[in-house]
């Protein structure tokens, strides 16, 4: 998968900051957090809420970075593989152009 994810504007959400710090200070005490959200996206009268890594990526997907340039920063952000988070991207990514939430465009920052 390549390009540039560019969410739809017709999709309403924030982000809780404080959320996302309650989330990895419970992953830092070893504390189940996977089923906690820090990003709330409201499309077509429905509330989703995404976990963590979702959360990241929904953020990175700003119409500008293309897919490398998202799954490279968030490697750097938590130190983790290129490859696994790569792995991540393109699963989110993949599922949120199926529900209709990003569309993938050509160009980038690579």
């Amino acid at each position: 998968m390549n390009g540039v994810p560019v969410r739809d504007p017709a999709v309403v959400w924030r982000d809780e900051p404080a959320q996302k710090d309650a989330i990895l200070r419970a992953q830092a005490a070893g504390e189940p957090a996977d089923d906690l959200g820090w990003v709330l996206l409201v499309v077509r009268g429905e509330m989703h809420e995404l976990n963590l890594v979702a959360g990241e990526i929904w953020c990175l997907c700003d119409g500008v970075r293309d897919l490398d340039a998202v799954a490279r920063e968030l490697a750097r952000r938590y130190d983790a593989p290129l490859d696994e988070i790569r792995r991540d991207v393109d699963a989110f990514v993949a599922e949120a152009v199926d529900q209709g939430w990003l569309r993938l465009q050509s160009g980038g920052t690579g």
